[in-house]
């Protein structure tokens, strides 16, 4: 039997007492778990279970966004069960951080060349180099109604011949699952998506003794050459060399020539974020990533630091399978949205 009030009030199912949806769209902006009923033309499971936060009811369809930043469409006919849901528990290892905090100090670590406030947003630009540079930040109120201030993001990189970009994060209490598919209704394209992963810095520094690692402040040629960018101009230099306390990791080449493996970190109080740690190809599965990373981390907790960071895309196993055994996990999910 199969009871429907319409969006404004709960659906219910019944399945010999079991299922009912008790998720309405007073509840858009919470977090929910669902269950949806099959096309019994399609083979597999009867039921398929998401969860995530209910970003729209309207028209008989749900979107729910996924911590991965994935929006599903359900219609609500098709579900069987469903419940609000309290936000993900806090992670048993690593240091405890809002994703508010962790988006300020990535962005103080990877400083444009020119930005702009529009209200809470800020509008960034480094003449393309990188997207995390050159997009808008929205951490806050913009001031203006949605459309609006996405005309006023569309004219400010319009201006400087750059594509209008928006970095949005989801999977984090506070994170903006909403905006994402709000951006998704008006054509906004998500092209990128990576993870921001966190651990306690102090067993990154006891997994080498970093020796034969190269420690400065700036940038050098030999640095530049092993960097996965090619042709860095004065204004990558810029932002590579931003953040409030910054070092360069080299390992020198036994034969001369580019390094055998570099990295980058940035200690920002408690903080110290990871970038840039790159390897020769020839020379992988040697342990030159960890000894830079000890390195590093021993330099930041000289300075203070506890905590570390660093930024993941989705598909790079090969990173994530190391950094997961340096005790890194993922906190959120960080997208970036191209005007249409």
């Amino acid at each position: 039997m199969i009871r429907t009030g319409g969006v404004n009030r709960p659906v219910e199912i019944s399945a010999s007492g079991r299922f009912e949806v008790r998720v309405t769209a007073a509840d858009v902006g919470k977090r929910v778990s669902v269950r949806r009923l099959n096309d019994p033309a399609t083979p597999g499971e009867k039921f398929t279970d998401t969860v995530g936060v209910l970003a729209s009811w309207d028209d008989g369809v749900l979107r729910i966004t996924r911590k991965s930043g994935e929006t599903v469409r359900i219609p609500e006919t098709s579900l069987v069960a469903g419940k609000v849901v309290p936000a993900a528990p806090a992670r048993r290892r690593g240091p405890s951080a809002s994703y508010e905090e962790l988006a300020h100090v990535s962005t103080r670590a990877w400083r444009p060349v020119e930005s702009e406030r529009l209200g809470e947003w800020e509008l960034r630009a480094a003449s393309g180099f990188t997207r995390r540079a050159n997009s808008a930040l929205p951490l806050g109120d913009p001031g203006l109604p949605l459309p609006a201030a996405l005309d006023a993001v569309r004219r400010w990189y319009g201006d400087r011949g750059l594509p209008a970009y928006v970095q949005t994060a989801t999977g984090a209490e506070g994170t903006q699952e909403l905006l994402c598919a709000e951006l998704e209704r008006l054509g906004w394209v998500r092209e990128v998506s990576a993870e921001m992963w966190i651990a306690a810095l102090a067993p990154i520094a006891d997994l080498d003794e970093g020796a034969g690692v190269v420690l400065a402040r700036e940038a050098d040629e030999a640095w530049l050459t092993r960097y996965q960018r090619k042709g860095v101009s004065e204004v990558a230099l810029r932002v590579l060399g931003s953040g409030p306390s910054v070092w360069f990791a080299t390992v020198p080449a036994a034969g001369g020539g580019a390094p055998a493996a570099i990295g980058r970190c940035v200690v920002d109080g408690r903080w110290a974020g990871f970038a840039a740690v790159e390897v020769d190809p020839a020379l992988r599965r040697q342990g030159l990533a960890t000894r830079v990373m000890a390195a590093l981390a021993r330099r930041a907790l000289d300075e203070g630091a506890s905590a570390a960071w660093l930024q993941v895309e989705t598909d790079n196993v090969g990173a994530r399978e190391m950094y997961a055994g340096m005790g890194f996990t993922a906190h959120h999910a960080y997208h970036h949205y191209r005007s249409p």
